[in-house]
């Protein structure tokens, strides 16, 4: 497609591995672009990319080409109107704020105290690996009560289904792994369902959904609430880390925990693009989507648009408008549990500044963050002591 240069040169290698100075360039020159590695148009400018999340009779996930629905099924993520609202309404109850605090804040107090005392003798960790995703994936599996399915089983499961979305997202072919694991995960969710748990979010739900509606929607909850969460307490402990003037600030005063975890989420969001699909000729900006045609938002793009934030590349945890950001996405599509997420996020970072001290990057293992779809570190070395 012609009259769109940047987008032309721009690779998704690139989007994958630093994104942020391309996307800089696409956002002032080419806002709505199409890009030929994608296929599809790539929206990188605020304003454009909430025009597109809010509308979704005109930009839809529901599509047949929507990569996690080729794994899992329709579900609440890959669903919109009445069928988005009839999938995702009896999810909804638990993940509210009031119901978050009291239905979770005691369990992550007691999991992060016993993750964080597993560590500390040593002295260095890992802590993507050894913190931030048993975190997160012990959350899950509280969360969703299955039987018979403990953290390793249901990590196993994420790690296949995760991987086979981002192969279909990025044009590759996918493998067995995730069809496997998803057939796994459903056979988990009927016997949670059949034994009729009073624990169980899935009892519930099965109340107004089909067996294989509940379990797609597991899945996506599974997916979320490992994926995004995992990199939001990796990426905060990345940007706090590196910059000793803004950590210096929060421990001596964790109410500024709030701040920091909000501008990391704004710097690198856990999931940096979502996709949508035109339902319709239209207008957006200056291009001229036709029907059919993939649209893809860039999260990552829109929160560091500098009409919204001054100095958008800097890590500022009193930056006043931070919770401006859209890691959580926007619209019908916000994220179901996205109070969870930041107070799994502020109790984890609270505990490791608290019980290790003078924690700190480890220099021979430099972190970045990678991943064209979710963003994180592959790893993130700490020393402390």
């Amino acid at each position: 497609m012609l009259g769109f240069p940047l987008g032309a040169a721009t690779t998704l290698a690139e989007l994958a591995h630093d994104p942020h100075p391309r996307l800089a360039e696409l956002r002032a020159h080419e806002p709505v672009s199409w890009l030929p590695e994608l296929n599809g148009w790539l929206v990188t400018r605020r304003d454009l990319v909430l025009d597109v999340m809010r509308d979704a009779e005109t930009f839809t996930v529901d599509d047949p080409r929507f990569s996690t629905a080729q794994v899992v099924g329709p579900s609440m993520l890959s669903l919109d109107g009445d069928e988005h609202a009839r999938h995702r309404e009896p999810f909804a109850a638990p993940f509210r704020p009031r119901e978050v605090r009291e239905g979770f804040a005691e369990f992550l107090e007691r999991e992060t105290d016993r993750l964080v005392t597993g560590i500390e003798p040593a002295g260095a960790a890992e802590l993507r690996r050894a913190f931030a995703g048993p975190l997160a994936v012990a959350v899950v599996t509280e969360a969703l009560g299955l039987v018979g399915a403990d953290t390793d089983t249901v990590l196993s499961w994420y790690e296949a289904i995760v991987r086979t979305v981002s192969d279909i997202t990025a044009g590759h072919t996918a493998g067995e792994a995730g069809e496997k694991a998803y057939t796994q995960l459903r056979a988990a969710v009927e016997t949670t369902v059949t034994a009729r748990s009073a624990s169980s979010l899935l009892v519930s739900a099965a109340d107004r959904l089909t067996l294989p509606e509940v379990a797609s929607n597991a899945a996506v909850l599974m997916f979320g609430g490992i994926e995004t969460t995992e990199a939001m307490i990796t990426n905060a402990l990345l940007h706090l880390l590196r910059d000793t003037d803004q950590l210096a600030l929060v421990q001596q005063d964790f109410a500024l925990l709030d701040g920091a975890i909000e501008e990391s989420l704004r710097l690198e969001p856990g999931a940096a693009i979502v996709d949508r699909y035109a339902t319709r000729d239209n207008t957006l900006g200056r291009a001229t989507i036709r029907e059919g045609d993939l649209v893809t938002v860039s999260l990552a793009g829109a929160n560091r648009d500098p009409a919204v934030f001054p100095d958008p590349d800097r890590f500022d945890v009193r930056r006043a408008n931070a919770r401006l950001q859209l890691a959580f996405a926007h619209g019908p599509h916000y994220c179901l549990a996205a109070h969870l997420a930041r107070l799994e996020t502020r109790i984890a970072l609270r505990h490791l500044l608290d019980r290790l001290p003078a924690l700190r990057l480890d220099p021979d293992h430099p972190a970045a963050p990678r991943g064209l779809v979710f963003r994180k570190p592959p790893t993130l070395q700490v020393r402390w002591g």
